[in-house]
């Protein structure tokens, strides 16, 4: 079981996105890595996994960036996952012909638990609980 850091990366960029949502105005790339701290470069590959899963879309221009393509409550974790690895968990025992029964009923329980939490978090409820880390002070 294994989680690629690509897809990390795509969570941490559609939590931002999800932040931002509402406001009307799109993420430049560079600014979109610079605080979730990606790659620019890998960043445009994850982007546009994402575009074409239609999780997110773009704007070209000046005031051009990238943006969530339907409401943070919409896009589940499971979503974006998909949209960049293919599968919450991948598990090669479960198309084993050689694998015994009983194990692979307890890997396919194991898939099916994965892939409901996976789909019952949404970036709505994750970008609500890093809201309170945002506040800012003045002195």
């Amino acid at each position: 079981m294994k989680l690629f850091i690509k897809t990390d990366y795509a969570c941490r960029a559609v939590e931002l996105m999800a932040r931002e949502y509402g406001r009307g105005e799109t993420l430049h790339l560079d600014r979109l890595a610079r605080l979730q701290s990606i790659p620019e470069g890998y960043l445009v590959q994850i982007l546009t996994a994402m575009k074409v899963a239609g999780l997110v879309k773009s704007k070209r221009g000046k005031d051009g960036g990238y943006c969530l393509a339907r409401p943070p409550a919409q896009i589940t974790f499971g979503d974006v996952v998909r949209a960049i690895q293919g599968e919450v968990i991948e598990i090669p025992s479960l198309a084993d012909p050689k694998c015994p029964r009983e194990l692979k009923n307890v890997w396919a329980q194991i898939q099916r638990v994965a892939e409901k939490v996976a789909d019952e978090v949404n970036f709505e409820d994750l970008a609500a609980a890093t809201e309170p880390n945002r506040r800012m002070f003045y002195i």
